[in-house]
């Protein structure tokens, strides 16, 4: 039994040709769809659209792998996907079964290997000790990482495994087979494997980086590759560029650990609250959200954004303050500035907070009335996560407390309990 208690050294050196194998990503394919389809034997083999409301307009959020074969995808429009599948079954997606899965894949893959760190819903990698980095047992652990899986959690739940020298390869080598997919990156065979790839399906490179790096002469991942420091440095614009000169050469590097720069909560409205009556309604209700996501992690924001649209008509309305995580302040704001929006039907609302700062950093003046609106803001908190959420809520809310239910980005791993500070998953019994 490995030995749970896993002391890492950093270590930049290249990987041991006969150990090359330090890092194991995990990516589970097609995630929310596959979920579907185990809760759901009648859903298997089918093509399957998991979608946030039934309304052409939306986006499909997940495809499972027949619904891809025709071309439907992630960020697909609703109307778009059923042109493409006529035959596509939409199913509205539920998050909380989402995340009670992924919390027992974590598990699983626990009970073969530690997991170093939990990147998203769907993603996971593993740091392998020297003596598992070898082809044959590297290999040997993710065939019975994906035999757990198809065993305690279910058959459609397959993922794509990537190993390889470090961390950013073996995300890389996930992507590269998909379904059910095993990737090995040997430093050897790697630059041959890697230079097929397109720039931007390296995790990192968008399609405007995709551009900047045309610019500075670099067309293809051959040219990536063979580039050296300098020219990486110079066409990334900043030392990023020769950081991913050593990654891309299999060095394993410290991770850059990085401070969160916004919240928010933003979503797409039903037919039904189309209008400027519900729109204003549901932001009250991501504002009330934010805000409690605010005091749940500690946060103060000094910057705030409201914003609606629908298509190209689009209202924004954007300030400073003084560091705060007070419901009412911000709720006042929104009431203010809604006159001004002349957004006559929207189709989105948003609201973001930025300049985030933990809230022991900030010194509030003592005659500020925020002070202790915030702190009652937090007791209202408390009594919510103690007998329910909206036991006790704003009465401008009561209209409008079952809009805009909580969901799972894919950068998220669970569900914002609204009203309270977030509680460690309780741990299934073996």
């Amino acid at each position: 039994m490995r030995d749970c208690l896993h002391v890492i050294l950093v270590d930049v050196s290249l990987p041991s040709r006969e150990a090359p194998y330090r890092w194991l990503f995990l990516d589970l394919n097609s995630y929310f769809a596959s979920v579907e389809q185990q809760e759901n034997p009648e859903l298997r083999g089918k093509p399957v659209g998991v979608v946030p409301m039934d309304t052409d307009s939306t986006v499909l959020i997940a495809a499972s792998h027949e619904a891809k074969k025709f071309g439907c995808k992630t960020l697909t429009r609703v109307g778009d996907a059923k042109k493409l599948c006529p035959q596509i079954i939409l199913v509205q997606g539920d998050h909380k079964v989402y995340t009670d899965y992924h919390k027992r894949v974590v598990e699983t893959v626990e009970s073969v290997v530690p997991v170093d760190k939990v990147c998203s819903i769907d993603e996971m990698r593993v740091r392998l000790l020297q003596t598992e980095a070898s082809e044959k047992a590297a290999t040997e652990i993710a065939q019975r990482i994906k035999t757990a899986i198809y065993k305690e959690v279910g058959e459609c739940m397959t993922c794509s495994i990537g190993l390889a020298p470090n961390a950013f390869l073996a995300k890389v080598a996930s992507d590269m087979q998909k379904p059910n997919g095993l990737v090995l990156l040997h430093p050897d065979t790697m630059h041959q494997q890697l230079a097929k790839l397109d720039l931007i399906d390296f995790c990192g490179l968008n399609r405007r980086m995709k551009v900047r790096l045309n610019l500075a002469g670099i067309y293809t991942s051959e040219d990536m590759l063979n580039a050296d420091r300098k020219e990486l440095r110079t066409a990334f614009g900043s030392i990023v560029g020769e950081r991913w000169w050593y990654l891309l050469r299999g060095y394993d590097l410290p991770e850059i650990e990085s401070n969160r720069k916004s919240l928010g909560n933003s979503h797409v409205l039903e037919p039904k609250l189309r209008n400027r009556e519900g729109a204003f309604g549901v932001l009250m209700r991501l504002t009330q959200k934010a805000t409690a996501r605010l005091r749940a992690e500690s946060l103060t924001a000094g910057a705030y954004s409201f914003m609606a649209r629908d298509g190209d008509d689009r209202w924004e309305h954007a300030g400073r303050c003084e560091p705060t995580r007070d419901t009412i302040f911000f709720v006042d704001i929104l009431q203010q500035s809604w006159i001004d929006c002349r957004v006559a039907n929207p189709m989105q609302v948003a609201i973001t907070f930025s300049e985030l700062v933990p809230h022991v950093a900030t010194t509030p003046s003592m005659f500020d009335i925020d002070n202790s609106r915030s702190d009652l803001s937090k007791v209202v908190d408390n009594l919510n996560d103690r007998y329910g959420r909206n036991t006790i809520l704003p009465a401008g809310l009561m209209k409008h407390r079952t809009a805009a239910e909580e969901r799972i980005a894919f950068q998220k791993t669970e569900l914002f309990d609204e009203g309270g500070e977030k509680k460690a998953p309780k741990r299934r019994k073996k």
